[in-house]
């Protein structure tokens, strides 16, 4: 009798890889009831997130520190979790006018891999730890991996070599603490349950590693005074939508009209947060930047 490789035992045990009884009888179900099916499976993942808020808190805190350091933030992923943690990093940079080298994401397989499937790099632990070394990592980042089963090679093998480095780590799986087993400073293990489709980890795992990321990401940065009130301060003007933004922000803020707005972040360089608090605080470009400096960039800061 032949034994099972490896793999395939592992790959068994897995909640993520689990027959999921409500959608048994998918295959037979109308459009109406499949979309019911999907729907209903969704909506366990935000309460599966709302479990693991103390670990996304600590999680934040080291992000933010690192930031705050000149550290950054690599995520890093194979399939639908890479392209996660590529889309989130890709995101922060017009959402809060940060670096793009503060924030980046890297996949199995490369940039090939984000627009087409390439399940095989997947399998490789060197290219993990090799994509490390090409980004120049050292130990002021910090690594954050995301694997839905929490052992895919590529990934397992970067967080190795982050460790060693001596960077802190993070990692995003959809299985339970209990069988995490990995040397992280930081596991966020949001247990969604086995997939509508057994193994389409692009669902149910997809949606929870989504709103884990975006919850890294715009809570450190609302922690280092990119957000005044619950708006974007520190958003870049490089498309007609995020200018258009910045002139309701400052209008939002501080009554002025259209025109008043316009001929404030001109007087401003462009930059909504400098443009409030010289509105604000009535006080000229200079001061507004030796403000914002004085409070390491927080708006509301400036104006005490």
């Amino acid at each position: 009798m032949t034994t099972p490789p490896q793999l395939f035992e592992e790959l068994q045990s897995l909640v993520t890889e689990q027959r999921n009884p409500r959608s048994m009888n998918i295959d037979n179900a109308s459009v109406e009831e499949i979309l019911a099916i999907i729907n209903t499976e969704d909506q366990l993942v935000p309460q599966a997130v709302k479990e693991e808020l103390p670990y996304i808190a600590k999680a934040v805190n080291i992000v933010t520190a690192a930031l705050e350091n000149g550290g950054r933030l690599i995520y890093i992923g194979a399939g639908t979790s890479g392209r996660l943690g590529i889309l989130d990093a890709s995101e922060c940079p017009p959402t809060f006018g940060s670096s793009p080298e503060d924030i980046q994401g890297i996949i199995a397989g490369g940039k090939e891999a984000v627009f087409r499937s390439q399940e095989g790099a997947e399998d490789s632990a060197s290219d993990g730890v090799d994509a490390l070394h090409a980004i120049g990592l050292t130990a002021d980042d910090v690594v954050c991996g995301i694997a839905a089963s929490r052992r895919t090679p590529f990934v397992v093998g970067a967080m190795a070599e982050a460790r060693k480095i001596g960077c802190k780590t993070l990692f995003v799986t959809c299985n339970p603490r209990s069988t995490f087993g990995l040397d992280v400073d930081v596991a966020i293990c949001v247990v969604v349950g086995p997939e509508v489709i057994m193994g389409s980890t692009r669902m149910k795992s997809g949606t929870a590693q989504k709103l884990v990321l975006n919850m890294i990401t715009t809570t450190s940065m609302v922690r280092l005074g990119k957000v005044y009130q619950n708006m974007m301060v520190d958003l870049q003007m490089t498309a007609e939508k995020l200018t258009q933004r910045s002139r309701r922000t400052v209008m939002t803020v501080t009554g002025l009209n259209y025109e008043e707005a316009t001929n404030a972040l001109i007087a401003a360089d462009g930059h909504v947060k400098t443009a409030l608090v010289m509105i604000l605080a009535e006080v000229s470009r200079e001061e507004a930047l030796r403000r914002l400096k004085a409070s390491n960039g927080f708006v509301r800061g400036a104006l005490r």
